[in-house]
C-alpha cells in the first residue's frame, strides 16, 4: 500500500503531532526582538511592479510606495496621497492636489513633478494608463503640490483607471525617468516602510523596517484605503520552498505568518490552538489556464478550442479539501453580480468532453508535440493544476511535460517569446480578480501589447475599445456579453474555477486587513501580542 503525505498529515494530526522543523531554520529564524514580524512569503525576484504583475511584486509595492488612489472594500477609488481634487465642468481636466507631509525615504520632498512622471511610466505598460495618455493633451505641474490631466475628450472612468490595474507607484522624478522596459531597483518610495538594502539576501529573505517619518491618513483603514498605521517595527519575509518546513516553523513561532499554507495542511493548521486560518483577499482568484498564442500548437484556434473542451473545473476544484472555499466559473467577468453572463457557455459540461478534445487537436494539426507547461512549485494551488492539467492531456494524446521552477522563476520565463528550444513555454496558470476589461491584464486581446501569452483578436478588442465611453449599467452588461461571446470563440484563456486562498498565521499576530481582489494584502495595521 502507498502512504501518501495526506495520510502521514492525518495520522499526525491524529496523535496531536507538530511537523518536525529542521534545527538549522531554528537557527536562523531566532527574531530580533518582539516587535518584529516573520512570514513565509514566496521570493521576490522583481522590485518594480510596472515591470510585474505578481502579488509579490505588489505587495512590496505597497510597502514601500505610496499611490494617489486607492481601493476601499468596495472597489471605490479613494484618495490617498491625495488631498483635494476637481473636476472641470466640461469633464476635460482633472487637477489633483498632494496632502502635506509627504516624503520620500531618502528625506526629499514629493512633488508634483514626481507623480506627473510617475503616471507617465505607469502608462506606458498599464492599459488604463495607455487609454488615459490616448485621451490626454498634457500631463503637467501646476506647483510644488498640484498637477493635472488635460484630456481631449471626457473619460469618466479616469479614477478607476488610475487604481484598478497595473499598481501605480509615486517615484522619485529621477527613478520615473528610467524607461518602463528597465527595473527601478533602488525602493526608495514615500511609503509606510522602508527597503532594508543591508540585511537583503536575496532568495533567502529581505526585510521591510517602519518609516518613523510617515504621515498616514486620518481615516480608518478600508481595504487599502484609510490610514495605513505601521504598528510594528519590522517585517521580515522569509522565502521557505518547502512547504511542510514552513508550517513547522510556524507551529514553532519562528515565523508568524505564512502566505500559500497548501490545502492538505489546512486540518493540521486548524487542530492547532495557537495557529488559524484567515482569508484575506476575499473576492479570491479565479484560476485560469493561459496558452502561449505565438508558439504552436496553441497558435492555433482549434488547439485552445480543444483545452476549452478538455477542462473539467470540478476536477481541479475537487484537489481543494473544502468545498466552501471553491467555485465553478463560466463567465470572464468571474462571478461579479454586474456583469457575469451566460453568453457562448455551452462547452462547459460536468466531466468535460475529452474526445471532442481529443478531434480539435486533430483538427488543428497537432502530431505530439512537446507541450512544456511550466510549473510555480511554491504556489500549492497553481502547482497541484498544472499536474493535474499534464495528467489531463497525457489521456487524450499529448505529450506534456511539466517544468518545475518557483513562481518567481516562471514570472521571468513568461515574458519569453522564444519557441521551445529557445527558452520559451506553451502554458502556464495564473489568476486573477478585479475584472475590469480596461484594466485587467487577463482580459486583454491586443497582441504584442497584451499581457504575457500575446492573445489577439480585433474583433473583441474593438468591443472592449468602447467599455471607457459606455454611460449606463444596461449598456455595459450588453457590451460585457458580446465580449464573452467573441472571447469563447478565439479562447484567450481557459477557466479553472475560483478560490479563495487562506493564509495561516499565529494567532498573536492581530490586525491584518481584509481586502478586495486578489493581488496581495497590506502590512500596516497588523500588529503582534508579546510572547
Amino acid at each position: 500500500m502507498t502512504i501518501t503525505r495526506r495520510d502521514l498529515i492525518k495520522a499526525g494530526v491524529a496523535a496531536g503531532t507538530a511537523l518536525s522543523m529542521p534545527s538549522v531554520l531554528r537557527a536562523q529564524a531566532s527574531p530580533d526582538d518582539a516587535r518584529a514580524v516573520r512570514m513565509v512569503m514566496s521570493d521576490l525576484a522583481v522590485f518594480d511592479p510596472i515591470l510585474s504583475t505578481a502579488d509579490i511584486t505588489r505587495m512590496h509595492s505597497l510597502a514601500i510606495y505610496d499611490t494617489l488612489f486607492s481601493l476601499d472594500s468596495k472597489l471605490a477609488p479613494q484618495p490617498q496621497m491625495v488631498a483635494n481634487w476637481d473636476v472641470s465642468k466640461d469633464k476635460k481636466t482633472y487637477t489633483f492636489e498632494l496632502r502635506d507631509g509627504l516624503n520620500f525615504h531618502d528625506g526629499g520632498p514629493v512633488t508634483a513633478a514626481d507623480c506627473v512622471a510617475s503616471i507617465r511610466r505607469w502608462s506606458q505598460v498599464d492599459a488604463g494608463g495607455k487609454l488615459i495618455m490616448a485621451r490626454a493633451k498634457d500631463i503637467s505641474k501646476q506647483d510644488e503640490k498640484t498637477f493635472a490631466i488635460a484630456l481631449k475628450e471626457p473619460l469618466g472612468i479616469l479614477l478607476g483607471a488610475l487604481v484598478e490595474g497595473l499598481y501605480l507607484p509615486i517615484m522619485r522624478e529621477k527613478d520615473a525617468n528610467r524607461p518602463a522596459t528597465e527595473q527601478v531597483t533602488s525602493n526608495i518610495g514615500s511609503g509606510p516602510f522602508r527597503f532594508n538594502d543591508a540585511r537583503a539576501k536575496p532568495g533567502a529573505s529581505f526585510t521591510y523596517d517602519r518609516n518613523e517619518n510617515y504621515v498616514p491618513r486620518q481615516e480608518r483603514p478600508d481595504g487599502f484605503a484609510g490610514g495605513k498605521v505601521v504598528k510594528v517595527d519590522r517585517v521580515v519575509w522569509q522565502n521557505i520552498a518547502d512547504q511542510q518546513t514552513a508550517l513547522a516553523a510556524l507551529q514553532a513561532g519562528e515565523t508568524d505568518f505564512v502566505l500559500d499554507p497548501p490545502a492538505d495542511l489546512y486540518p493540521v493548521i486548524e487542530s492547532d490552538p495557537n495557529l488559524e486560518l484567515h482569508v484575506l483577499s476575499k473576492a479570491g482568484g479565479t484560476l485560469f489556464v493561459r496558452m502561449n498564442f505565438l508558439q504552436p500548437p496553441f497558435d492555433n484556434v482549434k488547439a485552445r478550442q480543444a483545452m476549452l473542451h478538455l477542462i473539467d473545473q470540478e476536477a481541479f476544484l475537487r484537489m481543494h479539501p473544502d468545498p466552501r472555499y471553491t467555485q465553478t466559473v463560466t463567465s470572464i467577468f468571474g462571478n461579479s453580480p454586474l456583469y457575469s453572463n451566460h453568453e457562448n457557455t455551452g462547452w462547459f459540461e460536468k466531466g468535460g468532453a475529452p474526445e471532442k478534445a481529443r478531434q480539435l487537436f486533430q483538427e488543428a494539426g497537432y502530431a505530439g508535440e512537446k507541450i512544456v507547461i511550466v510549473q510555480p512549485t511554491d504556489w500549492a494551488a497553481a502547482s497541484d493544476a498544472s499536474q493535474l492539467l499534464a495528467n489531463t492531456l497525457r489521456k487524450i494524446g499529448a505529450n506534456a511535460e511539466l517544468e518545475p521552477m518557483t513562481f518567481s522563476e516562471l514570472t521571468q520565463r513568461r515574458a519569453n517569446k522564444g519557441s521551445i528550444e529557445d527558452g520559451g513555454w506553451n502554458i502556464f496558470i495564473s489568476d486573477y480578480s478585479i475584472a475590469n476589461p480596461i484594466s485587467a491584464p487577463f482580459l486583454l486581446a491586443n497582441g504584442n501589447e497584451a499581457w504575457f501569452g500575446w492573445p489577439k483578436n480585433d474583433e473583441y478588442e474593438a468591443l472592449r475599445a468602447k467599455w471607457a465611453d459606455v454611460d449606463t449599467l444596461e449598456e455595459r452588461q450588453a457590451l460585457a456579453r458580446k465580449m464573452q461571446g467573441v472571447w469563447w470563440d478565439f479562447v484567450g484563456g481557459v477557466l479553472l474555477g475560483r478560490a479563495v486562498q487562506p493564509t495561516a498565521h499565529r494567532k498573536a499576530l492581530t490586525g491584518l486587513l481584509e481586502v478586495p481582489g486578489a493581488y496581495g494584502f497590506p502590512m500596516w495595521n497588523m500588529q503582534k501580542a508579546s510572547a
